[in-house]
C-alpha cells in the first residue's frame, strides 16, 4: 500500500478533497527528497562529506580562482551565511579548504579550495555521477519532466528570476 495514496483517501473522506491532491504532491516531494538524500548521503559518507559541504567544494572548484568570499558563497548556494561558515569550519578542519583574508575588503574572508579539497570533490563527483546521477530512479524522459516541473515550482516561489 502506498501511504501517500492512503493519506489522500483519508483527506478526501474528511472533506478536504479540494486540497487532497496538493497534500499528496507536497508529501510526495518531501518523501522523494528523503529517498534521494539517503542515496547521496550513502555515496558521500566514505568522503566524510555532507551534500552541503560537497556543494561548497564544487562551487569553489568551479570558480575561476578557486576561492570566493563566504558571503558570495552563501548567495550562490542560497543558504544563510552561518550555514556556509559551519561547512567551512568542517572542511577546513579536514584540510579541504583554507580561510584567507580578503585582499581588498578587510571585513571579508575568502574561502579557498585546497588541492586535497579539489581531489576529494572530484572523487566524490565521480561516485555521485556513477551511483546517483546516472541512475536517478526514473527514465530519462521522466527525469526531464521532473526537472521542468520543479523548475516551474522554484520559479513560482521566487527561487530565481
Amino acid at each position: 500500500m502506498d501511504p501517500i495514496a492512503e493519506a489522500r483517501r483519508k483527506w478526501e473522506q474528511h472533506g478536504w478533497a479540494d486540497v487532497a491532491e496538493g497534500m499528496a504532491a507536497v508529501t510526495s516531494v518531501m518523501r522523494a527528497q528523503q529517498i534521494m538524500q539517503a542515496r547521496v548521503d550513502e555515496v558521500l559518507r566514505p568522503f566524510d562529506l555532507t551534500f552541503a559541504r560537497y556543494e561548497l567544494l564544487m562551487l569553489l572548484h568551479f570558480s575561476s580562482r578557486g576561492s570566493m568570499p563566504i558571503k558570495k558563497a552563501s548567495e550562490r548556494l542560497q543558504v544563510h551565511p552561518t550555514s556556509v561558515t559551519n561547512s567551512v569550519d568542517r572542511l577546513e578542519a579536514a584540510g579541504l579548504v583554507l580561510r584567507l583574508p580578503h585582499p581588498t575588503d578587510g571585513r571579508a574572508t575568502l574561502v579557498e579550495v585546497s588541492g586535497l579539497g579539489r581531489e576529494t570533490a572530484l572523487k566524490a563527483t565521480e561516485a555521485l555521477n556513477r551511483e546517483v546521477f546516472a541512475q536517478p530512479g526514473l527514465t530519462p524522459r521522466r527525469v526531464t519532466t521532473l526537472v521542468n516541473v520543479l523548475e516551474d515550482l522554484r520559479r513560482g516561489a521566487g527561487d530565481f528570476a
